[in-house]
C-alpha cells in the first residue's frame, strides 16, 4: 500500500513538472514574441514604460508566491464561515501553496525576468541608434533592470511575510471576481 501511494505521488509530481514545463515554454514563446515585436515598433518612452510594468508584474507575482507560502489558513476560516468574499478561494490557495508559489514566483516571475531582459536589450538598441552612442550601453541598462528586479523582490518578500494573509485574501477576492463560478 505504501509503495502504491509513493508511485501515485511520483506520477503526480511528474505530471506537475510536465504541465509547468509546457505551460512555461508556451507562455515564454508567446510573450517574448509579442514583446519583441511590440517593443520594436514603439518609441523609447513607451518601451521603457512597458519595461517598468513588466518588472513590476514580476515583483507583484513574487510577492503573491511568498505570501501564499507563509499565510495562515486558520486566519481565514472565520471569514469563510461568515461567507466573506474571497475567503474560501484564499484557503484553497494556501492549501495549494507549493503549486501557487511555483506558478506565481517561478512561471510568471521568471518569464517577466526574461522578457524584461529582452526589452532592455531592445531599448539599448533604440538608445544607441537614437543618440549615436559608440559605447556598449547594454551593461548599464542590464544592471539597472537586474537591480530594480532583485531590489523590488527583496522589498516584496518583506511585505509578503508581514502581510501574507491580507495579500492572499486580496488575491482570493480578485480571483473570485474573475471566476465564472458564483459560489462565493
Amino acid at each position: 500500500m505504501a509503495k502504491n501511494k509513493k508511485d501515485k505521488n511520483d506520477n503526480s509530481e511528474l505530471k506537475w513538472f510536465i504541465t509547468i514545463f509546457v505551460t512555461t515554454f508556451i507562455l515564454s514563446i508567446i510573450f517574448s514574441y509579442i514583446c519583441t515585436n511590440a517593443i520594436s515598433a514603439l518609441d523609447l518612452f513607451p518601451a521603457a514604460l512597458i519595461l517598468i510594468i513588466t518588472i513590476f508584474i514580476g515583483i507583484i507575482f513574487d510577492i503573491i508566491g511568498v505570501a501564499v507560502t507563509v499565510a495562515k489558513e486558520e486566519e481565514l476560516h472565520a471569514k469563510a464561515s461568515k461567507k466573506v468574499q474571497g475567503a474560501k478561494t484564499s484557503i484553497k490557495l494556501i492549501r495549494n501553496s507549493a503549486k501557487v508559489a511555483n506558478i506565481c514566483a517561478d512561471v510568471i516571475g521568471d518569464i517577466c525576468g526574461v522578457i524584461s531582459g529582452s526589452i532592455a536589450a531592445l531599448i539599448t538598441i533604440k538608445i544607441t541608434l537614437k543618440f549615436g552612442l559608440t559605447f556598449d550601453l547594454q551593461f548599464i541598462i542590464s544592471a539597472i533592470v537586474a537591480s530594480l528586479t532583485v531590489g523590488g523582490k527583496a522589498l516584496g518578500k518583506e511585505i509578503a511575510q508581514k502581510n501574507s494573509t491580507k495579500i492572499v485574501h486580496m488575491v482570493g477576492i480578485i480571483m473570485g471576481k474573475l471566476s465564472l463560478k458564483k459560489g462565493e
